[in-house]
């Protein structure tokens, strides 16, 4: 992907640590992490962007479910000990029937037991996406990620990737107030945690609360906003990745 993202002329990239609608991950293979830090180096490639899989639900009612998605950011981090400053992506979870604040307290207790002081280097920053508050979504509101952040202990490995289809159909208007969102975001999280950003457009109106991409100024939100955004003051220092086919 490395040498994809050179052939576009990006200076990053966003990848699936593992298949994203299933659980296995390849064998490590550590002759070949070198041969990418080579290249990243070569090209001034980085910071690199690991999503987690789709299938990691750290809130889910099923113990077993939960256990999964612990076991799955633990073996993500140790691979990404090997790639220095980089940053890793996971959707917070659905707390389906159990409600927003027990789902909260599961995935804080699991990125407690995942950023255990002993298990790395620290390199890697863990961030929480910004949701669009579909059904049991956790993360759809500012106040829910502010919410697992302040029961974490290691708090200071987080941060958040705003995903702009996601914070658009959760109702926050960045078309028409990207600087009243940014305040509010500033405000609830601090600035200082915002690391990322997806950079998609919604199919979608205001508030829908239905998530679904759209390719950059075919989509409800626009291009105006997206220069806008791309171009802020507040943002335009981030690396910003495309969800959507181009």
């Amino acid at each position: 992907m490395g040498k994809e993202a050179v052939s576009i002329g990006a200076n990053t990239f966003q990848f699936f640590t593992r298949n994203p609608r299933g659980s296995a991950a390849k064998p490590f293979d550590e002759a070949d992490a070198m041969r990418y830090l080579e290249f990243a180096q070569e090209h001034d490639l980085g910071p690199i962007l690991a999503h987690a899989p789709y299938t990691l639900n750290a809130c889910a009612l099923d113990k077993d479910l939960r256990t999964f998605a612990r076991e799955t950011m633990v073996d993500d981090l140790f691979r990404l000990e090997h790639f220095p400053g980089s940053l890793y992506n996971f959707h917070p979870g659905s707390h389906v029937k159990q409600g927003t604040k027990q789902g909260i307290h599961y995935i804080s207790e699991t990125l407690n037991q995942v950023l255990k002081p002993q298990r790395y280097k620290k390199s890697t920053t863990v961030l929480l996406e910004t949701m669009a508050g579909k059904g049991s979504e956790v993360g759809g509101v500012f106040e829910e990620l502010r919410a697992i952040i302040d029961l974490v202990e290691q708090n200071e490995r987080l941060g958040v990737c705003l995903d702009t289809c996601h914070v658009f159909d959760g109702g926050y208007d960045i078309v028409n107030d990207l600087n009243q969102v940014l305040e509010t975001f500033d405000r609830v999280i601090g600035l200082d945690r915002l690391r990322a950003v997806h950079l998609n457009d919604s199919m979608n109106p205001i508030g829908s609360h239905k998530d679904r991409h759209e390719k950059i100024g075919q989509g409800n939100i626009g291009l105006k906003a997206f220069e806008e955004i791309i171009n802020h003051p507040s943002l335009r220092n981030l690396p910003f990745y495309l969800e959507t086919p181009n």
